[in-house]
């Protein structure tokens, strides 16, 4: 995995509670990791290999943050 700008608890607690700003900032704090998870090697008409993203991929993957975010247990980490 690449090396990412971690979102700060201020942002992550936000994000949770479903502001778009916060919601936004996560998604650009792991825009590097989505980007490589959605990346699929295809084949080009010379034989080469070429590394591209799959955009499907890249917004199915973006939704599921998105809808994990919402269930993330904030409050048992907030006890600790």
């Amino acid at each position: 995995m690449n090396k990412h700008t971690l979102c700060d608890y201020k942002t992550i607690k936000n994000a949770v509670a479903g502001e778009q700003w916060a919601l936004e900032k996560v998604l650009e704090c792991y825009k590097e990791e989505i980007n490589t998870f959605a990346s699929i090697k295809q084949k080009q008409p010379d034989g080469s290999i070429k590394t591209i993203i799959d955009e499907d991929m890249r917004q199915h993957i973006i939704m599921k943050l998105l809808e994990a975010i919402a269930q993330f247990p904030l409050e048992e980490n907030e006890k600790r």
